[in-house]
């Protein structure tokens, strides 16, 4: 099937009529292919995006009336969740379990939390005590053209992520999903245009990120970059950026510390552990890669691992009993086995995995087993690199202050978690954590009312929460004098006269 991109309005080729093929990361096989987009179609798609907020009526709309198409796109998502599953699995490699029951479901409920959002962007009246009679009003208007720059491993959802709330907020849009999982992008805006959104108020670039990321990042009509991606690249971005000072938001990349502490119940504390670093193939920049656990209990949370992970079934992604699938590429694959070998060269025990999975049926994916490494100190690449794969690094500690320091050693401070039975203990080790979200007891939890983003290299600002929407405003103060008095300062103010 041929896709087209969304620019101007209109559904259409790359003016070069280049295209770029697709194919499923679990067979091998091409799905399709998409307008591969250069330059000329990205400055069309950000002129029409400078017009549409300049002249449009977006921006201009109340804001219950663009809750109430937001909230539309999200019930006609939610209708089509069966085949928009399916789509992201052939295009990004996803279990259909997890494509279903998490992409597709929180993508719905949080575009539709984002809709109820643009409701709560109301003057807010503030006094002056400085001067009796006067009053101020606090202002959240939209910033003008948001570029949304989204990553291969959570299409749609990230895509939500960016354009939800920019345009609930009133901002017109310019997403550029990654070359090769843009599809359920664009049933994204399909969704949106069906539900009412203008047709210029969104825009959807399909192409190599160099040179189209390149040119939202850095060009003076695009007032905002929201950017998901590693945080190498993420760096470069806000280059491009500083030149016109451009507004931005990144969520970039993680190595968390997931924390069992010595009283953890290892039964629901494994369990999670492993869904925490195995989810999505450990494709997450949130993925708890690293697993600090108390040298006393080593060897039996470590056979524990071993024999669970072991269990989780690899399979073809259209089935409901396959628990994981493959990496999202080749060339991925490629990345997570150099890692792999660097860890047993450093000196790590490759206590499970480690290779590609046995099979004809699955020997055409790009498939790599659960993999956990023991032994593992903090210096080794596995414990301090992002790798974005599946492979679990399990490092000791002798103390809790011995586990905070191993866990904050990082220029990283995305997520992290910690286990234990003893909510007051565990409450003072997530406080400890200089990190954006730790969980509790648990691991990977999304709710759209909660902020999420890093410290340190992680990121700048937030996504999700009321904090998301306020990521895509400019706070405005207007001041009223209504006593009729200049403010005190002022009136031993004396100007020279000009004679």
């Amino acid at each position: 099937m041929d896709w087209k991109a969304l620019v101007d309005g209109e559904w259409t080729d790359a003016i070069s009529g280049s295209k770029t093929t697709l194919t499923d990361p679990s067979t091998g096989e091409v799905i399709g292919t998409v307008p591969k987009c250069g330059r000329e179609d990205t400055l069309r798609a950000i002129d029409s995006a400078r017009n549409a907020f300049d002249r449009g009526p977006w921006p201009r709309m109340k804001p219950k009336e663009r809750a109430q198409i937001l909230q539309k796109a999200a019930q006609i998502l939610s209708d089509r969740q069966a085949d928009l599953a399916l789509l992201e699995t052939r295009n990004a490699g996803k279990p259909i379990r997890q494509s279903t029951y998490f992409d597709l479901a929180l993508a719905v409920a949080h575009l539709a939390y984002f809709g109820e959002l643009a409701t709560h962007l109301k003057p807010k009246k503030i006094k002056q005590p400085d001067l009796e009679g006067s009053h101020g009003i606090v202002l959240h208007e939209p910033m003008g053209v948001v570029a949304g720059i989204c990553p291969w491993n959570l299409p749609l959802l990230m895509a939500v992520w960016k354009a939800g709330p920019a345009l609930a907020a009133g901002n017109t849009v310019v997403l550029k999903p990654a070359s090769i999982t843009p599809l359920t992008t664009l049933e994204l805006a399909k969704a949106l245009l069906e539900a009412g959104l203008p047709k210029n108020a969104l825009q959807v670039i399909t192409g190599p990120g160099e040179e189209i990321g390149t040119l939202l990042s850095s060009h003076e009509k695009v007032d905002k970059v929201s950017f998901t991606g590693s945080t190498e690249v993420g760096r470069d971005v806000l280059l491009k950026a500083a030149p016109s000072i451009k507004r931005t938001t990144m969520e970039l990349g993680g190595k968390s510390a997931n924390i069992l502490l010595e009283d953890a119940d290892l039964d629901r504390a494994i369990d999670g552990s492993l869904f925490g670093i195995f989810l999505n193939s450990g494709q997450l920049c949130e993925s708890g890669s690293r697993l600090l656990v108390p040298r006393k209990r080593e060897q039996e949370i470590l056979q524990k691992l071993t024999d669970r992970a072991r269990q989780i079934r690899l399979g073809v992604t259209t089935s409901y009993d396959t628990d994981m699938g493959p990496l999202v590429s080749r060339g991925q694959r490629d990345r997570v086995e150099e890692y792999i070998r660097s860890g047993v060269d450093q000196g790590a025990h490759l206590r499970t995995g480690g290779k590609r999975p046995e099979g004809s049926e699955l020997s055409h994916g790009f498939y790599e087993e659960p993999t956990i490494f023991s032994d593992v100190s903090p210096d080794m690449r596995i414990a301090k690199e992002e790798i974005f794969g599946p492979v679990l690094a399990v490092v000791p500690y002798d103390s809790l202050d011995d586990a905070i320091e191993i866990a904050n050693n990082t220029i990283f401070g995305l997520a992290g978690a910690v286990w234990s039975q003893n909510l007051r203990k565990a409450t003072q080790v997530a406080r400890s954590l200089k990190a954006g979200t730790v969980w509790v007891n648990d691991y990977h939890m999304l709710s759209c009312h909660a902020p999420r983003g890093g410290y340190k290299q992680s990121g700048i600002g937030r996504e999700l929460g009321e904090e998301a929407l306020l990521e895509f405003t400019e706070t405005k103060h207007l001041y009223f004098d209504e006593a009729g008095v200049l403010w005190p300062m002022a009136r031993g103010l004396v100007l020279p006269s000009d004679e």
